[in-house]
């Protein structure tokens, strides 16, 4: 399994950025899948965005296409998410998750970090 820290959450403003990282470790990082999900209060957790291991292919939740790019630094064990033009529904914990390429679910999970946006 891969061990995951997520880190740079925090207070914004509505209309501004924030970068979210995820710091992982583990022999199987870079031949796994990476994912973003959220969750808010009184909410069920979400997807938001994967990467494969390569980095070619992403996807996104609708609600957040445009606006949030995921991307990987396989030579740093690091996974990241760039949210732009962030909206208050956008508050939530934000998870870092991982599953290896033959699986179907993400069964690796950091401890969350919070995004809290302000209107």
């Amino acid at each position: 399994q891969v061990q995951l820290v997520e880190s740079g959450g925090g207070l914004v403003q509505a209309g501004g950025s924030v970068r979210l990282s995820c710091a992982a470790s583990g022999r199987t990082f870079s031949t796994s899948t990476m994912g973003w999900f959220r969750q808010a209060p009184g909410k069920e957790r979400e997807f938001v965005a994967s990467i494969n291991w390569m980095g070619g292919i992403t996807s996104y939740a609708d609600s957040v296409k445009e606006r949030f790019t995921i991307s990987r630094d396989n030579a740093k064990s690091m996974v990241y998410l760039q949210m732009n033009s962030l909206k208050p529904e956008d508050t939530a914990v934000y998870y870092c998750a991982a599953r290896r390429t033959y699986e179907s679910t993400f069964n690796s999970w950091g401890q969350g970090t919070q995004v809290t946006v302000s209107s």
